[in-house]
């Protein structure tokens, strides 16, 4: 290795280009050698992987070889400064990005306000927002056409993408990406209208999709029927779809079961059911429907969800409103369920939930947490044989239940087993 200088200087090293030559030919060499210049870019690379996130950070400001080398091993990031995408400065930083975030720079937030509101979505500051009449302050967004321009850039500079999350974008905004991150194959897509759904017409191998339609405090924006159902025509070879806050009923669920044939999960949060269940088509391959915060008062809308999702393995209702025994029994159209969960149903009792349970003969999980009027004193003599037969138990239903998943393989409900008094 040839050294450029043995000065005793404190100066940290610098690049290897910036040690050859000094402003003073005169001049005492002060710059430190870089002792990794003999090292090849994939050593390098190799070396500064195996470092933690906090340990790659401070190495890149050893030099500019490091930054740039550092900058490529990133591969997922939450965008705070939207003017360093629009710059340009993202892509050319990380070259290599996989996942990206851009909801929160999409916010204009206020830089020294000492006000943070915060949700499940983002985290934000925000100027003061309470008077006399009460909570008053609504967030302002970049403009669409601002927003569609950044994510152009985004898509030029980070073609490579896997993963995306974006708010306010258009239609024209999602079609600059399907033309050029190719191997996209989820999206999360946040305060966005029916119309601009078109856009996903060009994607390709997008397989996870996750819509949020309105979120209190921040934005409302709507997903109808008629988005969904440019939805499913749009996006046929969908594996997953998470839908928030959307107002869709009828219609769309009936054009995602006609037309996505190939869906395993389905998640519904904060949604409405409504509607007939005539002339639905289902999703032969969905495994999994999750109902989260959802307003299941409406039988019928209920059970044309479930003529849907009847091939569906794992049911979990955590937080709905309305799920009685009557809503409950419409999910017995489900006969291959192998695993419930049940969380925070507080209107479901024994009456409802045995019967229906029973019926599930490839029951093999079973989670029921918070449930306060289902009681160990009203179960069936079937329903306590099934625990006994059960891979995975929590019984918690309320505070008093003394049945506990402890007890699975003690054959206590077995015929000729131990006896069990409550």
């Amino acid at each position: 290795m040839r050294f450029n200088s043995h000065s005793n200087s404190d100066t940290p090293p610098s690049e290897p280009d910036e040690t050859l030559t000094t402003p003073d030919k005169n001049s005492p060499v002060s710059l430190k050698p870089d002792f990794t210049s003999p090292l090849s870019d994939q050593i390098l690379i190799s070396i500064l992987s195996n470092l933690t996130k906090s340990q790659q950070i401070s190495s890149c400001l050893v030099c500019k070889r490091w930054l740039r080398i550092s900058g490529g091993l990133v591969k997922s990031l939450r965008l705070l400064d939207w003017d360093f995408l629009d710059s340009g400065r993202l892509a050319h930083r990380f070259p290599n990005l996989l996942d990206v975030d851009i909801v929160q720079a999409c916010i204009v937030s206020p830089r020294n306000s000492g006000i943070c509101f915060s949700n499940k979505f983002v985290s934000i500051h925000v100027n003061s927002f309470i008077s006399d009449s009460g909570f008053i302050w609504k967030p302002d967004f970049l403009s669409p056409n601002l927003i569609d321009r950044g994510v152009e850039i985004l898509a030029q500079g980070c073609p490579n993408l896997r993963r995306l999350v974006l708010l306010g974008a258009t239609k024209e905004g999602l079609a600059s990406i399907a033309n050029e991150c190719l191997a996209l194959q989820e999206l999360e897509l946040c305060s966005i209208t029916d119309m601009d759904l078109k856009g996903l017409a060009g994607f390709r191998n997008l397989q996870i999709l996750k819509l949020i339609g309105s979120v209190d405090g921040l934005y409302d924006s709507v997903i109808s029927d008629i988005g969904l159902t440019i939805l499913a025509q749009v996006c046929p070879r969908l594996l997953k779809l998470e839908l928030v806050g959307c107002e869709g009923s009828y219609d769309g669920i009936k054009a995602i079961g006609q037309c996505c044939q190939m869906m395993e999960e389905l998640t519904l949060s904060d949604h409405r059911l409504e509607g007939p269940d005539v002339h639905l088509g289902s999703c032969p391959t969905l495994e999994e429907l999750h109902l989260q915060r959802c307003q299941l008062r409406d039988k019928q809308g209920l059970g044309s969800l479930f003529l849907v999702c009847e091939a569906v393995r794992e049911l979990v209702f955590e937080d709905c409103w309305g799920l009685d025994n009557n809503t409950f029994f419409t999910a017995s159209i489900c006969r291959r369920v192998m695993s419930l969960s049940l969380e925070g149903c507080s209107l479901l009792t024994m009456d409802g939930f045995d019967p229906v349970v029973v019926s599930w003969k490839e029951l093999k999980r079973l989670k029921v947490v918070s449930c306060n009027n289902i009681k160990d004193s009203a179960m069936s003599p079937e329903l306590a044989t099934l625990f006994s037969l059960l891979k995975e138990l929590k019984w918690r239903p309320d505070s008093k239940s003394i049945l506990s998943s402890g007890l699975h393989g003690t054959g206590i409900w077995q015929k000729g087993g131990r006896s069990f008094k409550i």
